[in-house]
């Protein structure tokens, strides 16, 4: 019989140079993109809001401090790229003051506080000139020997300064194209003085760094590095690299631990890993560090459960296991896992929107399974002062977390879902083999009405009549989104399918398919891996001029490397303009110039929805309240749908 999590080794004390951890859960950096701490007076209280939770359900270790080391340039020139940075965090004027109420905020909830030093690589400063990736092609400023003094001496200021804050401990960046890999890496650093050739001499400068930081800062902070575990490189060191380096981190006798990771910036994988990919994929890989080293050894890269930390710290593959998105979704995490509340946890299902819609949209932060995350300074929704009669039509993530978060007020809620299972085009998407998390999530949300008490009723269609007779106090309709049936000459023939569909299992396909792409995000990537799964050979036609332009650089490599391997081919910036038997005309969509493909058996279409708004018109007049949210109003993705929730659980 498998023991209980709560009585894990997970939740066994474990010691990190001078931090006495009460257990093996690490959080590491996150916490920026909720708000910035050394931003304006909203968004640190934000930020700390956000890490104080966490700590206070019970995480041991918070390297939550985005610290971006100063860097080396000319006067006036300008960095550009995620992360780029001048004058860097611990030269703000007020670092050690917001620093100081980050540590006092972590350590008031019994964990402890560290800042991770990051400078990233190519911004401009490089060993050589290269980058470590194919999807940027910026060359960056080859450093002299005396801007990396320099450099060597910013980060010793800056853990000086994190340790004057009260911080206590730093990790050095030294993973996915930081400058410090950038120098490790025998694909990346090509000089032929003290700082390159060898492998002795690619390990100098980040020995140096850690020399100067031990001398400012002495034995009293924990020090850590974060270390690509193989770089998965043409050129790059592998596996056997990546332990030679531990190995001589560990001898310079100036580590406490080593954080072990996967991923560059915008590969395949990248550095941060969407759901295409196992959970703790690489947690194997971490097991020959552990068993190279007598340092403490931190594994983490898609640990998305707490079932999943608890197996690598029991089977030995790590020490202490890293966890950030799955933070995201659920802030009680810890505390629920620890008191055997495991089914109350929220599972995050890896769709990296928490980031993508920051990084490439600059919207809010928002969790697609939770929109209460990044609220954590605002009062949690207050109880209704009246219980209400509220009707929630359709089962889709928007009306799912809608109707929890009235029961959760104290409204009495039914919700009425079409067809006979709940999840709406979620539940559709979760057939697809790397959305297998998303069913995950639609049975936590079917536990959490069931707990709640709201009466659900499956294969019940809201119609307007039915609906008005009841009596309601409020309906809110949320019905989501038809397909989206484009006017295309001859997109109505029977050898045309919806990409829908062809999830469902509801429509067979030819062995050579078309997939007409007219959604900017996931689908039409979905709709083609899934294609290739079942052995289709496939073309991917897209009107834009980039393939999928709202999937960020984090989760764009692992869609587009499964269809490559496939040997998909995927066609930008033509516009499907015709379908017939057996030939399909596109127009480039700038120029005009018309294009034929033939030979296809199929054409599938994947593009997206439109509103199913019908019910919320006919309502208008005929019921004292009514609301419309999530694809009902305008089709977007989940965490607009959720988010939307929340704000209308707040007004019923």
């Amino acid at each position: 019989m498998q023991q209980p999590l709560r009585d894990s080794l997970l939740f066994r004390p474990i010691r990190i140079g001078r931090m006495e951890l009460r257990n093996r859960i690490m959080l590491p950096p996150h916490g920026r993109l909720v708000g910035d701490l050394f931003g304006g007076e909203r968004q640190a209280r934000e930020h700390l809001a956000y890490w104080r939770r966490r700590a206070e359900s019970g995480a041991a270790w918070i390297c939550g401090l985005n610290g971006f080391v100063g860097n080396v340039t000319i006067p006036g020139f300008e960095p550009t790229g995620l992360g780029a940075t001048v004058r860097g965090v611990f030269r703000l004027p007020q670092f050690r003051e917001r620093a100081a109420l980050y540590a006092k905020a972590v350590h008031a909830a019994g964990a402890y506080a560290a800042a991770q030093l990051i400078l990233q690589g190519g911004m401009p400063g490089s060993p050589s000139g290269v980058l470590a990736n194919h999807t940027n092609n910026q060359v960056p400023h080859v450093l002299t020997e005396p801007e990396i003094a320099r450099l060597v001496e910013e980060y010793a200021f800056s853990a000086g300064e994190a340790a004057a804050a009260g911080l206590d401990g730093v990790e050095l960046h030294a993973n996915h194209e930081d400058l410090l890999q950038l120098f490790l890496s025998p694909a990346t650093n090509h000089r032929d003085d003290a700082y390159g050739g060898d492998h002795d001499r690619r390990m100098r400068l980040l020995l140096d760094v850690l020399h100067a930081v031990r001398r400012r800062v002495g034995a009293d902070l924990t020090v850590g590095v974060r270390l690509n575990m193989d770089e998965l490189f043409d050129g790059g060191y592998g596996l056997d690299g990546g332990l030679a380096i531990a190995r001589a981190l560990q001898a310079s006798g100036t580590v406490d631990y080593l954080h072990c990771v996967m991923g560059n910036n915008w590969g395949a994988p990248s550095y941060i890993q969407p759901h295409h990919y196992a959970v703790a994929q690489w947690s194997g890989l971490a097991r020959h560090f552990k068993e190279a080293l007598d340092l403490p050894v931190v594994y983490t890269g898609r640990v998305t459960t707490v079932t999943a930390a608890a197996r690598i710290v029991e089977d030995g593959e790590a020490d202490v296991v890293g966890m950030a998105r799955a933070m995201f979704a659920d802030g009680d995490l810890v505390a629920k896992a620890r008191t055997g509340r495991e089914a109350e946890i929220r599972p995050c299902i890896g769709t990296n929107d928490c980031l993508h819609r920051v990084v490439v949209e600059g919207l809010r932060f928002g969790c697609s399974v939770n929109p209460r995350t990044g609220r954590e300074s605002e009062p949690p929704l207050p109880p209704a002062g009246a219980g209400r009669r509220v009707l929630v039509a359709g089962g889709g993530p928007a009306g799912l977390e809608l109707a929890a978060l009235l029961a959760e007020r104290g409204h009495q809620v039914e919700l009425w879902e079409r067809e006979a299972e709940l999840g709406g085009q979620l539940r559709i998407a979760a057939r697809a083999a790397e959305n297998a998390a998303y069913g995950d999530f639609l049975q936590f949300q079917e536990r959490r009405l069931a707990a709640l008490g709201v009466k659900v009723e499956l294969g019940r269609e809201a119609l307007a009549d039915e609906v008005a007779a009841a009596g309601f106090d409020a309906v809110a309709v949320a019905t989501g989104a038809r397909a989206r049936r484009p006017a295309i000459p001859g997109a109505d023939q029977p050898f045309v399918v919806e990409g829908r569909d062809v999830l469902l299992g509801r429509a067979e396909t030819g062995p050579r398919t078309l997939v007409v792409a007219m959604e900017d995000h996931m689908q039409p990537l979905t709709v083609a891996g899934h294609l290739a799964d079942l052995g289709r050979e496939v073309t991917l036609v897209c009107p834009t001029p980039a393939i999928a332009p709202l999937v960020g650089r984090y989760s764009i490599g692992a869609p587009l490397a499964k269809l490559s391997a496939a040997g998909a081919r995927v066609e930008v910036m033509e516009r499907v303009s015709s379908i017939e038997p057996g030939r399909v005309l596109t127009r480039n969509v700038y120029s005009g110039a018309p294009r034929e493909y033939r030979g296809h058996d199929s054409v599938v279409l994947a593009c997206g929805g439109e509103a199913e708004s019908g019910l919320y018109t006919q309502l208008l007049d005929r019921v004292p309240e009514v609301h419309i949210l999530g694809d009902a109003y305008a089709p977007r993705r989940m965490s607009f749908a959720t988010r939307q929730a929340y704000e209308l659980a707040r007004t019923i």
